[in-house]
């Protein structure tokens, strides 16, 4: 399938049979296996939109053991709803996607929460070459005047990026050594050219607890007014930040620290597909392995 845009996607999937034509192409791109015994004995029932496995006598259609199998809603909402989340640079509330696919509140946020589950990242490659790392706040209320650590009760995000590569962003307790050095091990590659951070008086310390020495670690004085030195320089992982703020602020307005990582998830994913031209593909290929989440887990 060719790259996308919203007026071909609903020529291409305005009905259910399309959609289910397209899931099972992605699914079984060779032959239909069973989910259960995984035989490739296959009898259809074409009326229901089912299989029937001749070997164990399952029978399952192409949603069976997916986020979309517990689903009312229409596949091509689904659809809809996992091109628009895609796509759009930064994000889309669930308010809107209420508005834009005639479904409920409710229905919207625990769709858009299961499309950000199937977006997070498992396992990803360490990052290398030149990497920068900063952290920020967001969120919480704002004390007059108050700026980054002088504000109260805002979630700590901590972003890691390698130059012309991929993107991390992650949940933070604090902005202490440790916790930054925990960050690192398990994001930076051990063989990284070099790794550019702040002023920060925690970052010294934290390399050297994650193994990065000597000339490996760079730092630029904000403080003084210094933003870019040579090569040396974080704007690439502020311009992230800047995003990320734009798409709470702009889109989902606010977002609850409880779910703060869920977003997260779904900025890095978006970002680091960002020149994909088979983005929407390959969220639904994401979407059919990914775990599913149940609505009392996700209010617990």
């Amino acid at each position: 399938m060719d790259s996308v845009n919203l007026c071909s996607l609903i020529e291409q999937f305005g009905s259910e049979d399309r959609c289910r034509a397209y899931l099972e192409a992605l699914r079984w791109p060779d032959e239909i296996r069973c989910p259960r015994c995984n035989s490739c004995k296959i009898s259809q029932i074409i009326k229901r939109n089912q299989f029937d496995c001749d070997g164990c006598r399952y029978q399952f259609s192409v949603t069976a053991g997916t986020v979309f199998n517990d689903s009312h809603l229409p596949l091509w909402k689904w659809f809809l709803c996992v091109y628009l989340l895609c796509e759009s640079r930064k994000g889309m509330s669930a308010n809107q996607l209420k508005r834009t696919l005639g479904i409920s509140y409710k229905t919207a946020w625990y769709l858009c929460h299961r499309i950000r589950v199937a977006m997070k990242e498992v396992n990803p490659a360490p990052l290398d070459g030149i990497v920068e790392i900063d952290e920020t706040f967001v969120g919480g209320i704002e004390r007059h005047g108050g700026r980054g650590r002088g504000t109260k009760n805002k979630e700590i995000v901590i972003g890691i990026k390698q130059r012309g590569g991929e993107l991390r962003f992650f949940q933070a307790e604090d902005v202490k050594s440790g916790t930054l050095a925990k960050f690192i091990k398990e994001n930076v590659s051990d063989s990284v050219e070099v790794v550019m951070t702040d002023e920060w008086s925690a970052y010294p310390k934290a390399m050297i607890e994650a193994g990065v020495h000597g000339l490996k670690h760079k730092r630029i004085n904000h403080s003084e007014g210094i933003y870019v030195d040579g090569d040396i320089t974080t704007n690439g992982i502020e311009s992230a930040f800047s995003l990320l703020k734009r798409g709470i602020i702009g889109s989902s307005h606010k977002v609850s620290a409880k779910h703060l990582s869920a977003y997260l998830d779904e900025m890095t994913f978006r970002f680091n597909n960002r020149n994909n031209p088979y983005l929407f593909r390959d969220t639904l290929m994401k979407l059919i392995a990914a775990p599913t989440l149940e609505y009392k887990q996700l209010v617990a």
